[in-house]
């Protein structure tokens, strides 16, 4: 029994790592944000509820016969209205004090008076509480798992004109009572529709598991529920790239977890040192971080002071003295990101080999260098898109204020000293032989190798965010592991718009028997 308990408490720190994986991207939304959420929420369900369908209503009172039908909202008054973060997965929509304003069509059969017209109502006193719970489904993506609803109307009132107004009017009572009944009914159902289909639709959009490019994918998917407070709702998503040539591979994650301590702007997305080593990770085990230059690629003048450095090894070579020179760059390891308060850095180790080519037959090596660099690495937002521009230069601005925007005050900057080394493999002597190149391969980088990178990287990677909604006032932060971008939000494409995008074509079945049934003329039928 000692033994048993001794081994669960040896194993509960790898359950609790388990359970609690740390995320490579977080997003926090804000109450603020939740407010603009709210304004476009607001214009969805006022879309919603003017599409309610209402069944006919009919019956009889002595001789009095009457069908009601073609039930259809005119017009909606949603003054006062809430939307609220609900601890721990809930949204809570509140909509008090609403009118909604009707027209339908009557038909009124009394004894062998028949009369038709059209009555004009207003419901006042509307109240809708709904309550949306908010989880992950099996695939990791946010969803609307369950929602609640209740809706009331206080008062119901209904105009009437024509011949038999005055028996309408006896009648209001019969007809009035009905319609507040029917109309109560079909307001959450229209609402839970609105929520768990045509939303959720929406939530589709958000890129859980997808390609980046030829050559890696990017898994978004969920690790658990959101955590919601009172003020922010709060996602952790897996955030790690996968090579496409190994799919299935995992990449532990033992990076700092991103902390967002922040409420000021509407959204906030954080970003670990764990999410840019996969990427580079991926890329490496893809096989694609390597580079050729060949011929007229060299830059001339390295390519004279590089023919100068191994004069000896080509002469020997005699009639191949004139071939091309190759370099080929190949990154011998994955790169590793570290991310500080003072910017961003990428340490690459790779190998150099210079060789010439001398036509049909196989290249001569001159010499085969090991090379280490430290590369500055800018992070910024283009529209959705996370890029990463790297640079061998100096790069003058730390991470303390908006990169991609103004410099910061001198006092908040920072100096980003980028290292770069070559040495032999072969042995120190060589080493010391190749000091005269360090400066001019440097050079190569930045100016050749650098914009062939940036190139590649240039499309960035999504952030997992629905279409239709796009950042606006971006701010890069650096903290000490990971990093924050803190924007505001606004919607390039309304709900609807993007709904509708993506809605099912319904089937002709579907659609003839949606459509109402248009109410009898002949008294017969009453």
């Amino acid at each position: 029994m000692a033994a048993g308990g001794c081994l669960l408490f040896l194993l509960l720190p790898s359950l609790v790592t388990a359970s609690h994986s740390p995320p490579g991207c977080k997003i926090r939304i804000t109450s603020k944000g939740l407010d603009l959420v709210k304004q476009e929420g607001l214009r969805f369900v006022e879309q919603e509820l003017q599409n309610i369908t209402v069944s006919d209503l009919h019956g009889s009172e002595g001789q009095f016969q009457y069908n009601i039908s073609q039930v259809k909202v005119t017009d909606l008054q949603l003054a006062f209205s809430d939307l609220n973060f609900q601890p721990q997965q809930h949204l809570v929509f509140n909509i008090s004090n609403a009118s909604i304003s009707l027209r339908f069509r009557r038909q009124l059969l009394y004894w062998f008076f028949y009369d038709i017209g059209s009555i004009n109502a207003s419901a006042d006193g509307v109240h809708i509480y709904t309550v949306l719970q908010l989880a992950k489904d099996e695939a990791g993506r946010l969803k609307i798992s369950n929602m609640t609803c209740s809706a009331s109307i206080a008062r119901m009132h209904a105009g009437f004109s024509g011949t038999l107004r005055k028996v309408y009017e006896f009648l209001s009572t019969f007809i009035v009572t009905g319609m507040r009944f029917l109309l109560s009914q079909q307001i959450c159902p229209s609402l839970e529709h609105a929520s768990l289909v045509l939303l959720n639709s929406l939530l589709d959009t958000v890129p859980v598991r997808n390609y980046v490019d030829e050559h890696i994918g990017i898994d978004y998917s969920l690790l658990r529920d959101p955590s919601i407070t009172t003020d922010t709702l709060e996602l952790d998503f897996k955030g790690m790239f996968f090579p496409r040539v190994r799919e299935d591979q995992e990449l532990e994650n033992h990076a700092v977890e991103p902390v967002i301590k922040e409420t000021e702007r509407m959204v906030y997305v954080a970003f670990s040192e764990y999410f840019f080593d996969s990427a580079m990770h991926s890329y490496f085990q893809a096989g694609v971080l390597t580079i050729e230059l060949q011929g007229e690629k060299v830059p001339k003048d390295l390519e004279v002071l590089l023919r100068a450095t191994f004069f000896g090894t080509i002469f020997m070579l005699g009639p191949s003295v004139d071939a091309p020179l190759q370099l080929v760059l190949q990154v011998s390891a994955p790169p590793r990101c570290t991310i500080k308060p003072s910017g961003t850095s990428v340490s690459v180790s790779a190998f150099l080999n210079i060789s010439l080519v001398p036509p049909d037959r196989p290249p001569v090596q001159l010499s085969s260098m090991a090379m280490e660099t430290k590369l500055s690495a800018k992070v910024f937002l283009q529209g959705k898109a996370l890029r990463v521009q790297l640079d061998l230069r100096r790069y003058g601005w730390g991470a303390m204020g908006a990169w991609g925007g103004s410099p910061p005050h001198p006092t908040h900057s920072c100096l980003l000293l980028c290292r770069f080394r070559i040495y032999s493999k072969q042995s120190a002597l060589e080493s010391l032989a190749l000091f005269s190149l360090q400066a001019p391969l440097k050079t190569l980088l930045q100016l050749t190798i650098m914009p062939i990178i940036n190139e590649r990287t240039k499309k960035g990677v999504q952030i997992p965010l629905p279409e239709g909604m796009d950042f606006t006032r971006e701010v890069v932060t650096n903290h000490a592991g990971f990093l924050t971008v803190g924007a505001d939000l606004h919607f390039s494409k309304g709900l609807r718009e993007v709904i509708e995008k993506y809605r099912p074509v319904p089937t002709a079945a579907a659609d003839s028997s949606s459509q109402p049934a248009e109410p009898s003329l002949d008294p017969s039928s009453l």
